[in-house]
């Protein structure tokens, strides 16, 4: 692993990045710029955390170069937009200022929409018993033509519904915060009702398990905690296109569907299919290390493993190993243990996929349920960003600098 991939950093790496002396890493350790610990066995060395030298390196280049630091922005910089959602601070996350693993043990997701949405009380416990925008008629019809499809997976499904019955709810287009919050939640049961394949009015994670494990009731509680990890996780890229399409006035469908788009990129939600892959390729717990150690020694990515904001290890993805060794499935267990612990030896410890496809696993959920988890999750958060850009009133439009062949005078 490169030393610009790991957590930690030593004093000669920390002043060299910076461009500074030891004296002067010293100086800003004592002013609470840098955090350090002793190296283990080493107690006379230190060593130094990513995420404040990079910190450190962004306020340095701001004040040389705004225009280039703006730009860079855009790559795991700044916060380029004011948000109220999502806040992630210290290897933890809270959504509206609440503890969100604290809020994943209690709530459900319904009852998160109604806090990232800034639901009024006389809206809360009713936004999701609206009718259903397809009649089953037009739900048969629908997954009868996404069947032709099929092997794109269940994103495709999806997308193939937003518009069907985008182009049915005139309602959408009404953009004020009630009438955005009314839609979302008619977009969350219509997206739920298409994964399941009928209308139901139980809370979105029973639905799901009655049809993906309807005789294991501890599936449904972990469903309802997988839900509400992947609700937001501040301007991801998904949730930066949803922003876009809101402000440029699309209706809440097509900011759900521009964002999905983005989703099912590899980079993204499409990640939960690579893991899948390198689970398949381990194999055997005794493989597992030499797997993830031949894909880093060839220059390859790990699926699964390490995030920039959580350098110590992503705190939803140590929420869901939890109830996945809870499952009492000791074999799948042993298996998705080992992976955990290799990656975390090779300082990429497991993130929110991981987590995802560890769940799926050890409760035998179907093996596409990490990426519709992480979209049915996700939703709730575009909505929440739509609702903010649409607030705004302002177009998202950034400036290219440009780069190509100077025209001819």
């Amino acid at each position: 692993m490169t030393g610009s991939e790991r957590p930690y950093w030593t004093a000669q790496e920390t002043a060299d990045a910076l461009g500074v002396t030891k004296a002067t890493l010293y100086a800003y350790t004592s002013r609470g710029q840098l955090r350090s610990e002793p190296l283990p066995g080493q107690p006379r060395e230190r060593r130094y955390y990513r995420e404040d030298i990079e910190r450190l390196l962004e306020r340095k280049e701001l004040r040389r170069d705004p225009a280039k630091a703006a730009a860079r922005g855009l790559h795991w910089g700044s916060p380029v937009l004011d948000s109220g959602i999502t806040l992630i601070h210290e290897g933890k996350f809270y959504y509206r200022g609440q503890d969100a693993l604290k809020l994943a043990q209690e709530r459900t997701l319904e009852e998160m929409a109604e806090l990232l949405w800034e639901a009024e009380p006389a809206e809360r416990g009713c936004l999701f018993e609206q009718t259903p925008v397809l009649s089953p008629g037009q739900l048969a019809r629908l997954r009868s033509c996404a069947e032709a499809r099929a092997n794109n997976g269940p994103l495709t499904l999806l997308q193939t519904a937003l518009p069907f019955a985008g182009g049915a709810d005139l309602a959408s287009y009404d953009l004020r915060p009630e009438g955005v919050r009314l839609t979302g939640a008619r977009i969350a049961r219509l997206l739920t009702t298409v994964i399941a394949g009928r209308h139901s009015v139980a809370p979105i994670h029973r639905s799901l398990q009655a049809v993906w494990a309807p005789k294991k009731p501890a599936a449904g509680e972990v469903i309802r905690i997988a839900l509400v990890l992947c609700a937001d996780h501040e301007l991801n890229a998904s949730a930066f296109v949803a922003r876009c399409a809101a402000s440029a006035g699309a209706s809440p469908y097509d900011v759900v569907s521009a964002a999905m788009a983005t989703l099912k990129g590899h980079r993204h939600g499409g990640a939960a299919e690579r893991l899948s892959a390198l689970f398949a390729e381990a194999a055997t717990p005794a493989r597992a290390r030499a797997v993830l150690a031949n894909r880093l020694r060839r220059g390859e990515s790990l699926p699964g493993y390490g995030h920039p904001l959580y350098p110590m290890g992503d705190p939803r993805a140590a929420m869901l190993l939890k109830m996945a060794e809870a499952a009492g499935n000791n074999a799948e267990w042993q298996f998705v243990r080992n992976l955990a612990r290799a990656g975390s030896e090779l300082q990429a410890p497991p993130n929110l996929d991981f987590g995802l496809v560890a769940v799926t696993r050890t409760y035998g959920l179907p093996v596409d349920a990490p990426l519709v988890l992480f979209a049915l999750g996700r939703m709730i958060g575009w909505i929440a960003h739509a609702i903010e850009q649409y607030a705004a009133g302002e177009l998202i439009r950034p400036r290219a600098r440009y780069s190509g062949p100077q025209p001819s005078l």
